[in-house]
């Protein structure tokens, strides 16, 4: 059994394709169909559904996976213990992140890290928060970054800055640069989808002050943050988004904070409790930590 055939067998069952897992392992897709294949003979079963769009693992392949992923991570680790050189971190690191780690912080220390250690790659998949979760959860990355504490017992969160989320308008809408909430639930609504945390944040806090989500106009709903600012500009609707994005846009929208609505949202960094990290994941977590004042063993830091 070759390790080049399992670590193509993990790398197509985190991205569901095997075009993505050869880009991820910056191989040709053939050399990735090759591994598979060779696996599944030697192993005498098929590992991989190739029906639907996606692929999806067998029984057989969803037993022989969580010792896949351990056996990839263990010879990692093997390796960087014997060479016993923490400078010499290299690899492919999987990343799962929510939209505003993904376009505010996260790309610094990306290109911080790499300066370190130039041998690193970066795989990142960019969804909202809970796909990020779910993706953790299965193993599809070693690390994510998202904008809610996660409440689930086999991930380990440590807890990296506080935000706060604002409204974005159309410059013809006239909004000062502070309103209430009672001043802007006239107005159409471009929301996120379900999964965001920005807006399971804003839902929460205006069930509070007693409006329910049913009555906000909602002109549209997106998936991509460029595509709701895009809209605003354009004059479609309001949109909520976090305070860091909003510093990222320009002069295109106005910025508006929602006095009555102040309560911070915090991003964490998670990964799975259950499942030993690469040497590049164990580094670039330990790195994130520094840069936001963490020790190694923060107390900030839940399970």
């Amino acid at each position: 059994m070759d390790f080049k055939q399992i670590e193509a067998f993990v790398n197509v069952v985190r991205y569901k394709s095997f075009s993505k897992a050869a880009d991820a392992t910056f191989f040709t897709q053939p050399t990735i169909s090759t591994h598979i294949r060779n696996l599944e003979k030697e192993l005498g079963v098929k590992l991989l559904d190739r029906k639907n769009r996606f692929v999806e693992m067998t029984p057989q392949g969803a037993k022989f996976y969580k010792y896949a992923v351990e056996m990839v991570n263990a010879r990692a680790q093997a390796i960087d213990a014997i060479s016993n050189n923490d400078a010499n971190i290299n690899g492919i690191l999987e990343i799962q992140t929510s939209t505003i780690p993904g376009v505010t912080f996260l790309p610094k220390y990306l290109a911080d890290f790499r300066a370190e250690h130039s041998g690193i790659q970066y795989y990142v998949s960019m969804s909202d928060t809970q796909t990020v979760i779910d993706n953790i959860i299965e193993r599809r990355g070693e690390i994510g970054f998202v904008g809610d504490e996660v409440a689930n017992h086999s991930i380990t969160s440590v807890k990296l800055m506080s935000d706060k989320v604002v409204v974005i308008s159309p410059k013809s809408y006239g909004l000062p640069n502070k309103v209430e909430l009672s001043e802007i639930v006239g107005y159409p609504f471009i929301w996120r989808e379900t999964g965001s945390a920005t807006r399971k944040t804003f839902e929460t806090a205006a069930l509070s002050l007693g409006y329910d989500k049913e009555v906000f106009d909602i002109a549209g709903m997106f998936d991509d943050i460029a595509s709701i600012i895009r809209a605003v500009e354009e004059g479609l609707g309001i949109a909520i988004i976090s305070e860091r994005m909003a510093a990222t846009i320009g002069d295109k929208v106005s910025i508006s904070e929602i006095s009555d609505f102040s309560e911070p949202r915090d991003f964490y960094m998670i990964h799975l409790k259950t499942s030993s990290l690469s040497p590049a994941a164990e580094a670039f977590a330990g790195f994130v930590k520094k840069e936001f004042g963490h020790s190694s063993e923060s107390s900030e830091e839940t399970e």
